[in-house]
């Protein structure tokens, strides 16, 4: 399990890193999409890695692995969308992005932690491909719920969603390098 936790740190590090430094580039102009865009944003890279695991090639020359952390990416927008929804500063600053951020990988890594030991690491032997059709179930799941005006009556919701979706990136980057 210290491995994973290991492994976990170092495949979030590099998507913190991409986060930071683009909100030097564009600020938090993100904080004027709704959850519903977030989840399309997701939906859409997502489908590019379904198409590229199908079709075996890609013609656009970004590989799968930033489409994975940027899911990671916009999976933790959404999530800090959901806490700050009522306040309508767009702009944060980047110590409190920076602290948000954090604040919602360390919840994404502690749900992992104790699923992982309560499924024994199942996800080390499953294939990259079905982390994707997890996350594309996942992001249909989210719709509906926003369908129903955000109730459930027996299932998590979409924050619950949203951090199995970090949770299944950050598998499918770590079973990329093995």
């Amino acid at each position: 399990m210290n491995k994973t936790s290991i492994e976990f740190d170092n495949a979030i590090k590099t998507c913190r890193e991409v986060f930071i430094k683009k909100h030097k580039d564009y600020g938090t102009s993100w904080r004027i999409m709704r959850v519903s865009s977030i989840l399309d944003q997701i939906f859409i890279k997502a489908t590019r890695i379904r198409t590229i695991e199908e079709n075996g090639m890609m013609k656009v020359n970004e590989g799968i692995e930033p489409e994975y952390m940027g899911i990671i990416n916009y999976c933790v927008m959404g999530l800090i969308q959901i806490e700050l929804k009522n306040e309508t500063e767009i702009e944060l600053s980047g110590e409190r992005v920076a602290t948000l951020y954090d604040k919602y990988i360390k919840a994404c890594k502690d749900l992992m932690m104790e699923k992982n030991h309560d499924y024994g690491e199942v996800w080390r032997n499953m294939q990259v491909s079905t982390f994707t059709d997890m996350l594309l179930m996942r992001i249909h799941r989210m719709r509906q719920i926003l369908e129903n005006d955000g109730k459930t009556i027996m299932s998590e919701g979409i924050d619950s969603n949203l951090m199995d979706m970090v949770n299944y990136s950050v598998f499918a980057l770590i079973r990329m390098k093995e």
